[in-house]
C-alpha cells in the first residue's frame, strides 16, 4: 500500500516539481541567449531536430515490447495533429518571452489548469460533482489561479528594489534587453493551445502507451513543421547561424533536457494522472521565473508579480487539495470493493462442517 502512495501521489509530486524548474530554467536561458540575436524560429527547430536525433532508435526499440498495438497512420495522424499545436505553441512562446520576459510567459502560463479542466470536463477526462468538496477546490482553485495570472498581466505594479541581493550581483552577462508587457501578454492565445495538446496527448498514449516512442514521433514533425513554417517567417539566412556561445547552450539544453526529459516526463505524468495533474503545477512556473530572473538576467521584480503569485500559488494548493482528496476516496472505494469481494458467504465456507 505504501509502494502503490509512493509511485501514485509522492513520485509524480516530485517530478514536477523538477520538471517545472528545468523548464522554467530553459525559458531564462533562452531569453539570455534571445537578447544575443539567437531567432526564436531557428530555436525550435534546431532544438526539436536535436531531440529527434537523440531518440532516433526508439521507435524499434520500444515497439518491439509485447503489449503495445502496432503504430498505425491513424496513430501517427493524431501524433502529426499533437506536432502541428506543439510547434504553433512554442514559436508563439518564445516569441513572446522574446518580446517580453519569462516572468510573463509563466504568469500567463497559469491560465492552463483553467482551460485544461474545462477541456477536460468536457471530454469526460474530469468528473464535476457539485456535492463533493474535491470537485469544488478544482473549480476554486482554478477560478483564482486564471484571478491571478490575470493580475500580473493588467498589473504591473511598481519596482520593488532588493538592495542587499542585487549589491551581491556584481555582474550582468545576462541583463534583459528592453520587453513589451503588452505585446508579451497578447500572446496569450498560447495557452489556449496548450491544454488541448495535453489532452489529444493523453488520447494518444491511451491507444499507444509508450511515452518514448510517442516524444520521438511529436519531435520529428514539430522539426518538420517549425522547420517550414520557420523558413518562411525568417528567410534571412544569418538568422539561422548558430554561434558557439550561449545560443548552442540554450540549443543543446532545449534539446537534451527539455524536448527529451521534460517532455517524457510530462507524458509519463499525463498517462498517469491526467493532463489536469499536469497544468496544476503550472503556478509554481512564476515563482520559480521570478528567482531566476533576478540572479540571472538582472530583472527588477514588480509588485504586481509578487500579489499575483501568491494568489496563484493560493489557487494551485487549492487545486492540488482537490485532486489529491479525490484520490484518497478512490482508493478508498477500491479497497472496500476488493475487501468485500474476498469476504466468502457463510454457506460457501469450506471450514464449516455440514
Amino acid at each position: 500500500m505504501a509502494g502503490r502512495y509512493c509511485y501514485r501521489v509522492v513520485l509524480p509530486v516530485t517530478a514536477m516539481l523538477i520538471l517545472r524548474c528545468a523548464l522554467v530554467g530553459g525559458a531564462t536561458l533562452f531569453k539570455a541567449a534571445n537578447n544575443k540575436g539567437l531567432s526564436y524560429y531557428a530555436f525550435v527547430v534546431y532544438y526539436h531536430g536535436l531531440a529527434t536525433l537523440l531518440l532516433l532508435f526508439s521507435p524499434f526499440v520500444f515497439n518491439s515490447r509485447s503489449g503495445l498495438p502496432p503504430l498505425n497512420i491513424c496513430i501517427l495522424r493524431k501524433i502529426f495533429l499533437l506536432g502541428a499545436l506543439g510547434a504553433t505553441t512554442m514559436i508563439l512562446a518564445f516569441k513572446g518571452i522574446s518580446y517580453s520576459s519569462p516572468t510573463l510567459h509563466s504568469a500567463i502560463s497559469n491560465l492552463n489548469p483553467g482551460f485544461t479542466f474545462i477541456l477536460a470536463v468536457i471530454f469526460r477526462m474530469e468528473t464535476v460533482k457539485l456535492r463533493s468538496s474535491s470537485s469544488w477546490a478544482k473549480i476554486i482553485g482554478t477560478i483564482v489561479s486564471i484571478c491571478g495570472a490575470i493580475l500580473v498581466i493588467l498589473y504591473k505594479g511598481p519596482p520593488i528594489i532588493l538592495t542587499k541581493l542585487q549589491s551581491t550581483l556584481t555582474y550582468t552577462p545576462l541583463e534583459s534587453s528592453k520587453s513589451n508587457w503588452i505585446i508579451g501578454g497578447l500572446l496569450i492565445a498560447e495557452q489556449v493551445l496548450l491544454p488541448v495538446s495535453y489532452i489529444l496527448q493523453a488520447q494518444v498514449l491511451k491507444e499507444y502507451p509508450s511515452e518514448l516512442v510517442v516524444t520521438f514521433f511529436n519531435n520529428l514533425f514539430m522539426t518538420l513543421l517549425a522547420g517550414v513554417f520557420g523558413l518562411l517567417a525568417e528567410p534571412n539566412p544569418d538568422a539561422w547561424t548558430c554561434l558557439p556561445d550561449i545560443a548552442l547552450a540554450a540549443i543543446l539544453y532545449f534539446g537534451i533536457v527539455v524536448a527529451v526529459f521534460v517532455n517524457a516526463g510530462f507524458a509519463w505524468v499525463i498517462h498517469l494522472k491526467g493532463p489536469l495533474f499536469l497544468s496544476s503545477f503550472t503556478p509554481m512556473n512564476i515563482i520559480i521565473a521570478i528567482a531566476m530572473g533576478v540572479i540571472f538576467l538582472g530583472d527588477t521584480p514588480h509588485l504586481g508579480s509578487f500579489i499575483g503569485a501568491t494568489i496563484i500559488t493560493a489557487g494551485f494548493y487549492t487545486v492540488l487539495w482537490g485532486k489529491a482528496n479525490e484520490g484518497v476516496v478512490e482508493s478508498c472505494k477500491e479497497s472496500l470493493e476488493v475487501s468485500s469481494s474476498q469476504k466468502t458467504p457463510f454457506l460457501e465456507n469450506p471450514s464449516i462442517d455440514a
